[in-house]
């Protein structure tokens, strides 16, 4: 049976449920052969699993396979792992919030961490108000009880919704959006966000493949979805995300038609968020997910040519300055 690979995962460094490690132990167990850590505007997981697929892999290796602390039930054998670094980036296009998965990104690059940083503190800034907002109505809640709540995460509104869950201000995760912090409610507070061409280009300079995530989710047009795709193209967008968790059929094949039209790779990925998304599981989904390494095959080739590219676009820049 060929290998699987999921592409779009998310840990508690984000608003996923499991640490980096864990991610890489529940790889192992549902035997993938690589994986993208895709956190939220954040690489910070990404030593951490690396470290933990080095010393699984180390243990596969001759002579330390005694050593690995995982058996499979089946008694099938361990696989190697792949931890692919990369990112999810929120961007806005048309008042409309779009992702761009960013995979195989130089993350220690000192631009790339810098304009991180530059994100993070937006969302600070943005976390603040929206807490205001949210003790105004009478909610016992500050951006430090917050960060105190889920300590070394990126804050999200998945975090805000778990907060207002376990303080009991509602009795659900959709409750609290529809209520508190949804794009429509009272007191959220949006903040500024990149568009998604500048994401695209951000994660070229970082050496990286931009994939647009989940585009069924956007609720766009045809015709919307086709001039957003075309526009990213054409910025250096490399694949759709055209295999997920939550897709029908005609959704499926209508990703696999827009990939085809612009000459974009598929890639594909449950959304993996632990108990933040019950009855998701990585590398299935819902059940009937299914990512052959194939589509990771077809990404990889591709990376050569686009860190080319980009060599000779920064000689370009620096040869043209005054």
């Amino acid at each position: 049976m060929m290998n699987i690979v999921d592409l779009h995962v998310h840990s508690n460094k984000s608003d996923g449920s499991l640490a980096p490690s864990q991610l890489v132990d529940l790889a192992v167990e549902k035997r993938l052969s690589a994986f993208a850590l895709t956190d939220h505007d954040t690489t910070e997981g990404i030593p951490e699993a690396m470290e933990a697929a080095a010393k699984h892999n180390l243990c596969l290796s001759a002579g330390h396979a005694e050593e690995h602390t995982l058996a499979l039930p089946s008694g099938e054998p361990l696989l190697p792992l792949e931890v692919i670094p990369g990112i999810e980036f929120s961007t806005e296009y048309q008042g409309k919030d779009i992702h761009i998965l960013g995979l195989y990104i130089e993350y220690e690059a000192p631009f790339f961490k810098q304009q991180l940083q530059d994100f993070v503190d937006s969302r600070t800034v943005r976390n603040q108000k929206m807490c205001a907002n949210l003790q105004g109505a009478g909610i016992d809640i500050s951006y430090e009880k917050l960060q105190a709540s889920f300590p070394g995460s990126v804050i999200t509104r998945g975090h805000y919704a778990k907060y207002l869950l376990n303080h009991g201000y509602t009795k659900s995760i959709p409750e609290a959006f529809e209520r508190y912090i949804g794009n429509r409610a009272k007191y959220f507070v949006p903040r500024e966000k990149v568009t998604p061409s500048q994401a695209v280009q951000l994660i070229l300079k970082a050496n990286g493949l931009p994939i647009l995530a989940h585009p069924p989710l956007y609720h766009m047009s045809d015709e919307a979805l086709d001039t957003l795709v075309g526009i990213l193209a054409k910025d250096g967008l490399i694949g759709i995300e055209a295999i997920y968790s939550t897709y029908h059929q005609a959704e499926e094949r209508h990703m696999r038609s827009l990939a085809q039209k612009y000459g974009l790779c598929i890639s594909g990925g449950s959304d993996f968020h632990g108990s933040s998304k019950p009855g998701l599981e990585m590398a299935t989904g819902y059940g009937k997910l299914y990512i052959p390494e194939t589509i990771l095959d077809d990404l990889k080739a591709l990376r050569p040519k686009t860190i080319q590219n980009n060599r000779k676009e920064l000689d370009h820049g620096e040869t043209s300055k005054p």
